[in-house]
């Protein structure tokens, strides 16, 4: 795994390796032949000028989606393909757990969840690559990514940021090519007992209109199934080299 940019390597070189190894085990056949290396002609910045946009200032836990947006910007003269964004999200209290978040990503009209898992300094990584060959961004030219999350029910009030890493996957290999901006946010909880009572005390417990249980959350993404685990942690391991240097480069 390569940064485009000079950084301290010191801590971060034997994460590094390793996700470079993993690169190799686990490339798929859309990576057999990888398109050319997307590189800032100024070694001090970032191919892939990257920011996060349009997202609420708060969510409910147990609530509905929020929309935002990820700007992936080609500042090369050559298209960039097999772009992968890394979201990583550290919150304030470390209590946030990688079931709770439910991140989704838009490839055209199809929604496709980000799996996320913890790192050894307590923070949530979440790549964009289940069964995903990854974005193209044409030279010169900005790819909008929608995407929406929510919190599940039983995620406690948190002040959240949300950082987004950008990996350019090649064959064996991988190169950061680019860093957001942070986005941050609440979470809130509605008080115990705010929720009207059921006038019939016989019927099954529903989740409130608009909100998502914790339990059908899981099954509605695949999350719960072994295969879907699988390979989401499959690609995780790859990136999460670079997550852990990107968030040592932002202390």
């Amino acid at each position: 795994m390569r940064p485009c940019t000079p950084v301290p390597l010191s801590s971060a070189l034997p994460v590094i390796l390793a996700a470079a190894a993993l690169l190799g085990a686990t490339a798929s056949p859309a990576h057999a032949a990888p398109g050319p290396h997307c590189a800032a002609s100024d070694d001090r910045q970032f191919p892939i000028t990257t920011r996060i946009h349009g997202g609420p200032d708060s969510y409910d836990a147990g609530g509905g989606y929020g929309m935002w947006s990820i700007d992936l910007t080609n500042t090369t003269q050559s298209p960039c393909t097999g772009i992968h964004p890394v979201v990583v999200l550290v919150d304030g209290k470390r209590a946030l757990k990688p079931s709770q978040p439910r991140l989704e990503f838009y490839e055209g009209s199809r929604p496709r969840p980000v799996r996320f898992e913890r790192t050894d300094r307590d923070e949530l990584v979440g790549a964009f690559g289940e069964e995903f060959a990854g974005f193209t961004v044409p030279p010169g030219q900005t790819l909008t990514v929608r995407v929406r999350l929510a919190l599940t029910s039983d995620a406690v009030p948190n002040d959240v940021t949300a950082n987004a890493a950008v990996v350019q996957r090649r064959d064996d290999d991988g190169d950061w090519v680019g860093q957001s901006n942070d986005y941050r946010f609440r979470v809130r909880v509605e008080p115990e007992g705010a929720a009207e009572p059921d006038d019939d005390p016989s019927a099954a417990p529903t989740a409130p209109e608009g909100r998502l249980s914790f339990a059908d959350e899981l099954a509605r993404t695949g999350l719960t199934t072994p295969h879907g685990a699988f390979a989401a942690t499959s690609f995780l391991l790859v990136v999460t080299g670079t997550a852990l240097l990107l968030a040592r480069r932002r202390r």
